[in-house]
């Protein structure tokens, strides 16, 4: 089984930070984000060679700074998304990965946790998800990945859930076996190909969709898909803003807290 990191993005949203290093690489509480990430893949497992990170934008500076990674390029970067990106590791997927945004914190034991699944189809989930969104002006509750679900199985993924109605949002990382990742390849291949025209998902194109967008296809043919969950140790930081309350994010996570009384 491989780790794959999705990091072919720049980060716009970060302004001058990702004038000369991809978002990944931008430091949030004295560290890069990929070194966050790579802690806590290695908590499930992984290490060196296990590691697949799909670059674009500057590859050249993360390959010098971690060449024990494999890397695959997605050439479109500019024009595709996350979905697209975690495509382009297609060689990579059949013996079952876990698969990770490449712009978030999150610690070991999450991640641990979604790789010892023993479901075909496992997802992240941060249940205490709407404290991040308090007074965040630049990345709004209507942006989340929400979920929703029934105990430990998803039933609903998307932007337009009503928050309320959510039990969490999806963090980013996920966990296919071997079956789960042919299920995923398959079902990518037939939405390419009946939506190679048009809008696929709450007005995105095809090329320009969201891992989420898959996913939520995949429910509603009825793949399974199961959660395993965190309470706040999970942040993503996508713009300034983020980046400035990120240390006040991580602090104030609900299992960081001191026990009262």
């Amino acid at each position: 089984m491989k780790a794959i990191i999705i990091g072919a993005g720049r980060g716009s949203r970060l302004g001058p930070e990702t004038d000369e290093v991809p978002k990944t690489l931008v430091p949030v509480m004295g560290r890069p984000m990929l070194d966050w990430i790579l802690e806590a893949l290695e908590e499930a497992g992984f290490s060196g060679r296990d590691i697949v990170f799909v670059s674009g934008y500057r590859e050249e500076v993360v390959r010098e700074r971690y060449p024990q990674l494999t890397f695959v390029r997605n050439e479109r970067w500019e024009h595709n998304n996350i979905l697209a990106s975690l495509l382009c590791a297609r060689a990579h997927l059949a013996d079952g990965f876990v698969s990770t945004y490449a712009d978030i914190v999150y610690d070991g034991a999450i991640a641990r946790r979604v790789a010892q699944s023993a479901h075909d189809i496992t997802l992240g989930c941060d249940t205490a998800w709407r404290r991040r969104y308090v007074n965040r002006s630049q990345h709004p509750e209507t942006d989340a990945e929400k979920l929703r679900a029934d105990g430990s199985r998803v039933l609903e993924l998307g932007r337009r859930i009503d928050s309320d109605a959510a039990q969490g949002e999806f963090i980013g990382v996920m966990k296919a076996s071997p079956a789960g990742a042919r299920q995923l390849v398959e079902a990518f291949d037939r939405a390419a190909e009946r939506f190679a025209e048009g809008e696929f998902r709450e007005g995105r194109t095809f090329e320009k969709a969201y891992l989420i967008d898959l996913l939520q296809d995949m429910l509603e043919a009825g793949t399974p898909m199961h959660r395993e969950s965190t309470e706040g140790a999970y942040m993503e930081i996508d713009t300034l803003e983020d980046l400035e309350w990120a240390a006040r994010w991580w602090a104030s996570r609900p299992r960081a807290r001191a026990p009262e009384g």
